[in-house]
């Protein structure tokens, strides 16, 4: 069984010609980044969501208005709609994908997002697996940048070789697997000294990361290992421009913890770009951070200086979480015991 499908987006001159995907110049690139990525072509099934090669290679030339679209299937660019003539093309991908089985499908660019995903903007969902919901469901699909887009912009490069590292994991099973974690989000006081005592004391190293708002921190979150977090949080998420906490003593009492814990020499911390965090603390609220030892964005321009430094970035390339700003509804626990 083949266990990776890739997917671009439709033919190019040299792919109209040979009838054939990828044996143009973005074809050998990909070639070039799955073998750094240790990956062989050979052993990859290879297709496009359009076999046949739009007018100018503009793929918005297959696009009209939205009363001749595919019902269901969103824009493909501004106000432009797949026309609903080419539906069989989606359908022939649905079958070629249900007859190869791949473990996991490397979406090329935005046209194949489009066409498994029904969603565009592929810099915001790169690097995350996501199962199908459109032309076939229930396929594992991660997304990354075109072997085009690459020519283009040859800083995409390193990215798209980390994707496809994560792809070469991936392949080696077709459910989606997420990280079980444990995240006390809505915690009390006795919570947050509970946690303390069964997590923070004696671990290794304590991440910290700051949400403000204005001149405000509206939630601290504090991370003693992989699988376990607490927030504390400041402001009401459904009411926030109230405070979470249901009177000034308790809110006192939770500014007191959090000090404890920054101001303590261990664990040591942990933060992303913690020049931002540590200042502030200091400058709003007066708390002077002991022993943060270590900046995962400053350890991470050491290894790759050329590539993005945000958090989500780091995220989408070091871990398999999903993108944690839609986490809170669906996959966020409090610890009860």
């Amino acid at each position: 069984m083949t266990q990776i499908t890739i997917l671009g987006e439709a033919w190019g001159e040299h792919e109209e010609r040979e009838r054939a995907p990828f044996v143009g110049y973005s074809g050998y690139e990909l070639t070039r980044m799955l073998d750094e990525a240790g990956i062989s072509r050979a052993d990859c099934h290879l297709t496009n969501v359009f076999n046949l090669r739009p007018k100018g290679n503009d793929i918005t030339t297959l696009c009209g208005d939205k009363a001749h679209g595919i019902p269901g299937y969103p824009a493909l660019a501004k106000s432009k709609y797949v026309n609903a003539r080419y539906r069989p093309e989606l359908d022939r991908l649905a079958d070629e994908l249900v007859g190869v089985n791949p473990n996991v499908v490397i979406a090329l660019g935005n046209t194949a997002c489009w066409s498994l995903l029904g969603r565009t903007g592929i810099s915001a969902v790169r690097g995350t697996t996501q199962l199908s919901t459109h032309t076939v469901s229930d396929f594992k699909v991660l997304p990354t940048y075109h072997p085009a887009a690459v020519g283009r912009d040859w800083t995409l490069r390193p990215i798209v070789v980390v994707d496809l590292m994560k792809a070469k994991r991936e392949s080696e099973y077709a459910e989606l697997r997420r990280p079980k974690r444990e995240i006390w989000i809505e915690p009390t006081i006795q919570d947050l000294y509970t946690f303390d005592e069964k997590y923070i004391q004696g671990s290794d190293i304590l991440s910290v990361d700051i949400e403000t708002a204005g001149n405000q921190i509206t939630c601290i979150g504090f991370a003693p290992s992989e699988e376990v977090g607490l927030v504390v949080p400041f402001l009401d998420a459904r009411k926030p421009k109230r405070s979470y906490w249901p009177d000034a003593s308790d809110e006192f009492k939770a500014w007191v913890f959090t000090r404890f814990l920054l101001e303590r020499a261990l664990p040591p911390k942990l933060f992303q770009n913690g020049l931002y965090d540590i200042s502030f603390l200091l400058r709003a609220y007066g708390i002077r951070v002991n022993n943060a030892l270590h900046d995962s964005m400053l350890l991470h321009h050491a290894l790759q200086p050329e590539m993005l430094k945000g958090l989500g970035f780091l995220g989408s390339c070091y871990t398999d979480e999903r993108n944690w700003k839609s986490m809170r509804d669906t996959e966020t626990i409090k610890a009860d015991d």
